[in-house]
């Protein structure tokens, strides 16, 4: 039970450092919807270099702990992050775009989607 108590503590904490982005991570979701280049824009945080989305904030040049590319459900799909059968039922979770920003959380502890208010 503590550790699950840790994780949720953890993943507020990672919560709570995104949170300075929050603006700019709501302005490039406004960006993506208005374009239309996806309904289900994802944010995936991180650490590592990793081949996922596009580039958006780079923790070498924020001064900051995290990294943070867009991606959107059509790309998690394509490289079977999100495998086909499960495309709907991400659809069914997803959470406004509006309102919500979608996170997809690498860290130590594991791969996590969080919806966070805008």
């Amino acid at each position: 039970m503590s550790e699950q108590l840790d994780s949720k503590e953890k993943l507020a904490e990672i919560e709570k450092e995104i949170s300075y982005f929050k603006n700019t991570l709501a302005e490039a979701s406004e960006v993506i919807l208005d374009q239309d280049v996806t309904r289900y824009p994802i944010f995936v945080v991180h650490k590592d270099t990793i081949e996922m989305g596009i580039p958006l904030i780079d923790r070498n040049t924020q001064d900051s702990k995290w990294s943070v590319n867009v991606s959107s459900l059509e790309e998690f799909a394509t490289k079977q992050l999100i495998t086909a059968e499960k495309v709907e039922d991400f659809r069914k979770v997803y959470k406004n775009p509006l309102t919500h920003l979608c996170l997809f959380i690498l860290s130590d502890l594991g791969a996590n989607f969080i919806f966070m208010p805008k």
